[in-house]
């Protein structure tokens, strides 16, 4: 099929300058029953700017993927480059921000103050605040005239808005996201799913996203990274050549279909 990018499953990459580079990493942990390989010799290039979404079975290791992107979790070996540096860096400098399929806000704190918080917590990386204020982010996921509500005055969706709008407050390069809208309602999903891509080409933020959902994975992302489980391997990397902005009723298109269809193949052979 023309979305494929015909590669070895043990190197995937991505095309562009490299703001994320994975080269040969493994990671092992250390279980009651014994050592466990949760990810094993992925090599992997993401670039700046660029949108990679990421599919495979539950124990793949996308999770860990992303800790070790972050800085979260240390490679049992290889070597992993964020921004031209190395992931500590990219964290210190707060180049680097995390979504969770929680929202994780504090339940005493308004909406502004939840987005505020990274501003008045650790390091401040130089007193960069980014181009828009806490109160334009919260404008910018569509939630102008909620700042002074609490968390448990708002729907999860909203929630979420709120957690996108506190990681992008440090102006991060990286932003990376761990099934952030898995618990939400469909109609809640599609429509985060058209807002994060605005988000996404108005602020120019490279993002890694983690999806259990072969629409949402093709609908978002420039390319698609599918994983194979025991250990978490690369297996493939789809292209999507779909142009943006992309609108929910793009996945109604036979392009659409076809992309998620070879997208479900590979999942069934992993």
């Amino acid at each position: 099929m023309g979305a494929t990018a015909v590669m070895e499953p043990e190197v995937v990459a991505d095309s562009g300058s490299g703001a994320l580079i994975l080269d040969d990493v493994t990671v092992r942990f250390e279980t009651d029953s014994g050592p466990v390989t949760a990810l094993e010799n992925i090599s992997l290039a993401v670039e700046e700017g660029g949108f990679l979404t990421m599919l495979g079975p539950s124990g793949c290791g996308k999770s860990t993927l992303l800790r070790v992107v972050a800085d979260l979790v240390a490679p049992t070996s290889g070597t992993v480059r964020v921004l031209g540096g190395s992931t500590e860096q990219a964290r210190t400098d707060r180049a680097i921000s995390f979504v969770f399929q929680d929202a994780t806000l504090l339940p005493w704190r308004s909406a502004i103050d939840n987005v505020r918080l990274p501003l008045e917590v650790g390091r401040s990386a130089g007193g960069r605040v980014g181009p828009r204020t806490p109160e334009e982010l919260l404008d910018l996921v569509g939630l102008a005239g909620r700042e002074e509500a609490l968390p448990h005055e708002l729907s999860g969706g909203m929630r979420q808005r709120v957690a996108i709008a506190r990681a992008l407050v440090t102006q991060p390069r990286v932003l990376l996201m761990d099934e952030p809208f898995g618990a939400l309602d469909e109609i809640t999903r599609d429509k985060l799913n058209e807002e994060l891509l605005r988000i996404w080409r108005e602020t120019g933020t490279t993002i890694l996203f983690v999806t259990h959902s072969i629409p949402e994975a093709a609908f978002l992302g420039k390319r698609v990274l599918v994983m194979s489980a025991n250990p978490g391997r690369c297996r493939d990397l789809v292209d999507v050549p779909l142009a943006y902005p992309r609108r929910l009723r793009d996945r109604e298109s036979i392009e659409f279909v076809k992309i998620a269809a070879h997208l479900r193949e590979l999942l069934e052979s992993c």
